[in-house]
């Protein structure tokens, strides 16, 4: 991709001038890069990585030209990077742990949703202050097309904000004024595919085989059917398939989430370093933190299952290394919705590390799984296959956020402990949607599949936990029993390993918006339910003692308050422990000299708890007798 014609700045940091951030258009997209004087600092991190790079990009392209175009889209990336951000880069270089500190505290949310635009964004930053924050995650707000985007997933320019969220310059104010107040900002990089808007499949749908060339265009169905024969489809219900006809171009074009969103082919060289080239142009926007939407998918190998292939850790761990080299200060989280087994290869190894941290995704399913079924055991077993990770394994826990819950359960584990998966599936997403006899929760199905009886579900934490039908039944013993899962659930994902995020209007138990059934662009899609506007009128009454909005707000808090304890520090010895009771969860968390036991119990009931005695950790038997939903915390 070719570079901005912005200024570029030759000076290191101690001298380099501020640069006000352009927005890219087309013309800057063709203009001939300007070359720049190479910095001291940008050479000496390039030196030190620039044998693997070259050795890693040539073992995919064994293009030498295209290798001299990334490193040149690097060296100006750095000379326009400005100043503040060169000295955090500088500090985090200093302090390269310093997103899994005890205080990491995060909040994902839609920009619109929220706030409306990123200036009005801003303008709410005290209201994130007060919940001490120092994560943002802002869901996808790069230019999309209208109304089909997947909620932004459907990108059609990776370097300029959508006109309805604002501009490039909004978006550099906003992360400005986040650093200020200690939250670093966390946006999506969509690596998988592009909207069917985006000016290359325009270009590839007029014809342009350069551009057709940047994804994978098939005349016929040979190809396609040989892909689709071994690859596993993404959305088999809403979406099957994974090639889409295209009428104008007159050919057949993968697509594996939704057709309007056209697979990258990072076969061609081109497409790494455009890609690459909008990462750093983003992160000098102020953007810290990069999640990187479906991962696992990004290298298509036929006759494979496109999934995981030893190509997507090359790519992975080529953007580290760019931002090691350009903008140090930034981390990549990556979104891999795959077994505990294959998630360590995404960390890569401590020589050769890729990113950063992970979605918790697994623990997320496994807590909702845990509150309806009354049993930790599944739970618990996954807890301890995350804990045996090596210690460069790092991630984000939650239990809401824009997405569906997918039941995607350890099978082999729950017929080991007697559970039918598929039942324990179908009791799991009905019991969600309040279908099953007992059940508190009001959610609904998304993507349920008659054929093979999977289904995921949707809804906000408060609803699913009970507050809702709480509230509608005016049943007050219900409201303040679900109020107490709402917090358990909490707690616990606070208290493993990684660091916790809330899901926006968590914090003040936001409920589902079911006006999303009256939006027809919105509502052949359930995830709707739990992207509804921000309740500001609740959140006043945070501050209103007697309120649910309160006793929310006050439990986030507490949250906070037990993250300080030294056992939270990065390097803390965590894992589970036997309580005797299936209904009871404990973990321990251990660093020199001190020892925290945490006891969750997952059931309406009162429980008793009993802790063994090991060597040089838990000393004594702990003994324990729990309230319903209660969360215990014991210093030893």
């Amino acid at each position: 991709m070719a570079q901005s014609n912005q200024s570029a700045n030759n000076n290191d940091i101690d001298t380099a001038k501020a640069s006000k951030p352009a927005k890219r258009t087309r013309s800057t997209r063709t203009a001939k890069p300007t070359r720049t004087a190479v910095s001291p600092v940008f050479k000496a991190r390039l030196e030190s990585h620039r044998e693997e790079l070259e050795r890693l990009f040539m073992s995919l392209y064994n293009d030498s030209a295209a290798f001299d175009s990334l490193l040149e889209a690097m060296s100006t990336a750095y000379a326009e990077r400005p100043t503040d951000l060169k000295r955090l880069d500088k500090a985090r270089e200093a302090d390269p742990e310093w997103y899994k500190r005890g205080d990491m505290f995060g909040m994902t949310m839609y920009t619109d949703l929220f706030a409306g635009d990123l200036k009005k964004l801003a303008d709410k930053i005290p209201y994130l202050k007060e919940q001490k924050l120092t994560y943002l995650h802002l869901m996808p707000l790069l230019q999309m097309p209208h109304p089909n985007n997947d909620g932004g997933y459907a990108v059609e320019d990776f370097d300029n904000v959508d006109p309805s969220l604002g501009t490039n310059e909004d978006l550099a104010n906003l992360t400005k004024k986040l650093r200020r107040a200690g939250i670093s900002l966390c946006l999506d990089f969509v690596m998988n595919h592009t909207a069917s808007s985006h000016r290359w499949a325009k270009a590839a749908i007029a014809g342009d085989p350069e551009y057709q060339d940047y994804y994978f265009c098939y005349d016929d169905r040979t190809i396609p059917d040989q892909y689709d024969a071994v690859v596993p489809q993404v959305f088999p219900g809403s979406a099957p398939g994974n090639f889409t006809w295209n009428e104008e171009m007159h050919k057949w074009v993968m697509t594996q989430f939704y057709p309007f969103q056209w697979d990258l082919n990072y076969r061609n060289p081109k497409v790494l370093v455009a890609m690459m080239s909008s990462v750093m142009h983003l992160a000098n926007l102020g953007v810290e933190v990069f999640r990187i939407d479906a991962v696992p998918y990004i290298w298509k190998e036929l006759g494979t299952n496109c999934r995981n292939l030893p190509t997507v850790h090359t790519i992975v761990r080529i953007l580290r290394i760019i931002l090691e080299c350009v903008c140090p200060a930034v981390v990549l989280k990556g979104e891999v919705v795959m077994a505990p087994k294959e998630l360590a290869a995404y960390f890569g190894t401590p020589e050769a590390p890729e990113c950063h941290m992970l979605y918790n995704v697994s623990i997320m399913v496994n807590l909702w799984s845990a509150l309806a079924s009354r049993d930790v055991r599944l739970l618990k077993t996954q807890i301890d296959k995350l804990n045996a990770l090596p210690e460069n394994c790092w991630f984000v826990n939650y239990l809401r956020c824009h997405d569906d819950i997918g039941w995607g359960l350890d099978e082999d584990v729950e017929r080991e402990i007697g559970i039918d998966p598929l039942k324990h599936k179908e009791f799991l997403y009905h019991f969600y949607e309040g279908a099953v006899l007992g059940s508190w929760s009001m959610g609904e199905l998304y993507n349920y599949d008659a054929a093979t009886r999977d289904a995921r579900s949707c809804g906000t934490t408060a609803s699913l936990c009970g507050i809702e039908r709480a509230i509608i039944t005016h049943d007050k013993p219900l409201l303040e029993t679900s109020v107490k899962r709402d917090l358990l659930m909490h707690q616990t994902m606070a208290f493993l390993r990684g660091f916790p995020m809330l899901n926006c209007g968590d914090e003040i138990g936001q409920l589902n918006g079911w006006d999303y059934k009256e939006d027809p662009d919105r509502v052949a899609d359930s995830r709707n339910l739990h992207r509804s506007k921000f309740d500001w009128d609740k959140a006043a009454l945070r501050k209103k003692a007697g309120t649910l909005q309160h006793e929310l707000w006050e439990g986030m808090a507490g949250l906070r308050e037990e993250r300080h304890d030294p056992c939270f520090a990065p390097d803390a010895w965590v894992s589970t422990w036997d309580t005797f009771n299936d209904a009871v969860l404990a973990v321990v968390r251990k660093v020199e000299g001190e020892t925290l036991v945490g006891l969750f119990n997952f059931s309406e009931n009162p429980q008793h708890a009993h802790l063994n005695t090991s060597d040089d950790i838990i000393n004594d038997p702990v003994d324990a007798d729990l309230e319903p939903y209660e969360a215990r915390f014991i210093h030893l």
